[in-house]
C-alpha cells in the first residue's frame, strides 16, 4: 500500500489582502486556471512545518517567521490521487531578498517575484471568494476568512463536483 500523499498550503495575509497564485504556467497542471495559495508536496523525511516554510520561500520569496496550523483537509477523488493537505496561514513573514525586505519594513508592501507555476497577486480579503478555485477550497477558505482557528474536513470529489464532510461528521470504522 502506498503512503497517503501529503501536501501543505499556506494563506499569506498582509494589509487586508491575501497572496494568491493563479496557476497558468505548468504543463498538465490539475490546478490550471484556478487560484490557489502557495504550498506543495511534503518530501521524504520532511515534516509538514518544514515543507510549508520551504514551499512558501520557493514560490513567493518570503521567509515565514511564524505560522498558524489550522488542521488537515482530506481530499478524496475518483480522478486524482488521494491527499491529506496541512492547512496553514501567516501574516508574520519577511522577504528573503535584502532589498525587498528593506522596502517591506519601510512601507509594508511586497511585490512578489515571478513564479514558475503562475502569477502571484495580492487579492483583497473581500474578493477572495470571487476567485475561480476548486469547490472544496471554497469550503475551507470560507471558514479561514471567517476567522476559524481549527479547520478539519474531508472533501469528496466526483469529477469537479465536491461533497464537504466536516471532521466531526466523519464516521470512523469500529
Amino acid at each position: 500500500m502506498t503512503p497517503m500523499k501529503k501536501t501543505t498550503i499556506c494563506y499569506l495575509m498582509n494589509n487586508g489582502s491575501w497572496l494568491m497564485l493563479y496557476r497558468d504556467r505548468k504543463p498538465g497542471d490539475m490546478n490550471e486556471g484556478k487560484w490557489i495559495s502557495p504550498g506543495g508536496k511534503v518530501e521524504k523525511g520532511e515534516t509538514p512545518d518544514e515543507c510549508v516554510v520551504r514551499e512558501v520561500l520557493e514560490e513567493t520569496g518570503l521567509r515565514l517567521k511564524s505560522w498558524i496550523f489550522h488542521g488537515v483537509i482530506e481530499f478524496r477523488s475518483d480522478e486524482y490521487e488521494d491527499e491529506d493537505m496541512y492547512l496553514y496561514s501567516s501574516s508574520d513573514f519577511v522577504p528573503a531578498d535584502d532589498e525587498a525586505a528593506r522596502i517591506f519594513i519601510e512601507t509594508g508592501r511586497y511585490e512578489p517575484p515571478e513564479c514558475s507555476e503562475g502569477e502571484l497577486v495580492w487579492v483583497p480579503h473581500e474578493k477572495m471568494l470571487d476567485l475561480p478555485t476548486w469547490e472544496g477550497d471554497r469550503a475551507f477558505l470560507t471558514e479561514l476568512l471567517g476567522g476559524a482557528k481549527e479547520i478539519n474536513m474531508r472533501l469528496q470529489y466526483k469529477g469537479e463536483s465536491c461533497t464537504v464532510i466536516k471532521k466531526q461528521e466523519i464516521k470512523t470504522p469500529r
